[in-house]
C-alpha cells in the first residue's frame, strides 16, 4: 500500500489540489462564508494549473476544429480541380472536333469543285519501313479505289494508290525516293520533274537551265505523267541553283502538304486508274 502511494504521490497530490476548491466552492455556496487563508492558499496553487488545462483543452478542440474545417477544404478543392480537369477535357475535344470539321469542310468544299470524281477517305496506318514511305487509307476497290490513282488534299497532292484491296488502300507518298511526278512552274510554265528524296524537301529534276525559275515560284502538276490531273499545288522552288555548265539547273520543292500530319485525303481518278477498273470489269464478266 505504501508503495503504491509513494508511486502516485504527486497524482494524488494533484488531484486532491484540483479536487479541494470544487468542494470548497460547494461547501462555501451552502454556509456563505469567506475564504479562509487554506483555500486562498489552495485556489493561489491550483488556478494555473486549472488555467494551463483549460487553455490546453480549447487549443485542443480548436486544433480539431481546424482540422475538420481544413479536411472540408481540401475535399471541396480535390473535387473542384477534378471538374476543372473534366471542363478542360470537354473544351480540348470540342477544339479537336471543331478543327476536324473545318478539315472536311474544306475537302467537302474542294470535291464540289473538282472536275471529276473525288472519294474521301481517312489515314488509318502509317507504313513504319524507311524504304517506301507509305499511308493505308480507309477506302479500297469496294468504294471505287484502284491502284495507280492519285490522291490530294485541298492542299496539294499526297501520293499515288499503289496497292488496293476490298476495304483498304497503301498510298506511295510523293516524298518517296521513287516517286517521280511531271511538274511545271505555274508562272513561267516551264516543265521538269519532282523527285521525292526521303523525308524532307522534293528535289527539281530536268528542268533546263535556259527555263526561267526563281526561289518563290509556284509548283504545279502538268498532267502529262498520266496520274495526276494538270494544275494541283506541290510546293514552292527554295535553294534554287543555277549551274553554269551542263543541261539541267536544280532546285528544292518544299510540299505543300505536309505528309507527316495526313488525316483525311481524296482519291481522284486518272486514265490508268480507269484502264485498270476496266481491265477488272472484263475480267470479272469473263
Amino acid at each position: 500500500m505504501l508503495s503504491l502511494l509513494k508511486r502516485y504521490r504527486r497524482p494524488l497530490i494533484v488531484g486532491a489540489l484540483l479536487l479541494y476548491p470544487l468542494v470548497a466552492f460547494l461547501l462555501s455556496g451552502r454556509k456563505g462564508r469567506d475564504p479562509n487563508p487554506i483555500d486562498r492558499a489552495v485556489i493561489a496553487v491550483t488556478s494555473p494549473v486549472q488555467q494551463a488545462l483549460t487553455a490546453s483543452i480549447e487549443g485542443a478542440v480548436s486544433a480539431v476544429r481546424h482540422y475538420l474545417d481544413l479536411r472540408g477544404v481540401r475535399q471541396e478543392n480535390d473535387a473542384l480541380r477534378l471538374e476543372n480537369l473534366q471542363l478542360r477535357a470537354s473544351v480540348q475535344a470540342l477544339g479537336e472536333s471543331r478543327t476536324e470539321n473545318e478539315r472536311l469542310r474544306k475537302l467537302l468544299g474542294y470535291a464540289e469543285a473538282a472536275a471529276g470524281p473525288e472519294i474521301p477517305a481517312r489515314v488509318v496506318g502509317v507504313n513504319p519501313v524507311a524504304k517506301l514511305l507509305s499511308v493505308r487509307i480507309s477506302g479500297g476497290e469496294k468504294d471505287g479505289v484502284f491502284r495507280g490513282m492519285s490522291v490530294v488534299t485541298p492542299d496539294g497532292i499526297v501520293g499515288q494508290v499503289i496497292r488496293a484491296t476490298g476495304s483498304y488502300s497503301d498510298v506511295a507518298l510523293v516524298t518517296d525516293p521513287q516517286s517521280r511526278v511531271a511538274v511545271r512552274v505555274q508562272r513561267s510554265r516551264a516543265r521538269g520533274t519532282a523527285a521525292g528524296a526521303g523525308n524532307g524537301p522534293l528535289k527539281l529534276e530536268n528542268m533546263l537551265r535556259t527555263e526561267d525559275v526563281d526561289n518563290g515560284d509556284l509548283i504545279i502538276t502538268s498532267g502529262t505523267d498520266g496520274i495526276y490531273p494538270p494544275g494541283l499545288v506541290v510546293g514552292r522552288v527554295t535553294n534554287l541553283e543555277k549551274k553554269e555548265h551542263g543541261m539541267f539547273q536544280g532546285a528544292d520543292i518544299v510540299p505543300a502538304v505536309d505528309t507527316s500530319k495526313l488525316e483525311e485525303v481524296l482519291v481522284v481518278g486518272s486514265p490508268y486508274s480507269a484502264m485498270a477498273q476496266g481491265s477488272a470489269a472484263e475480267g470479272a464478266s469473263k
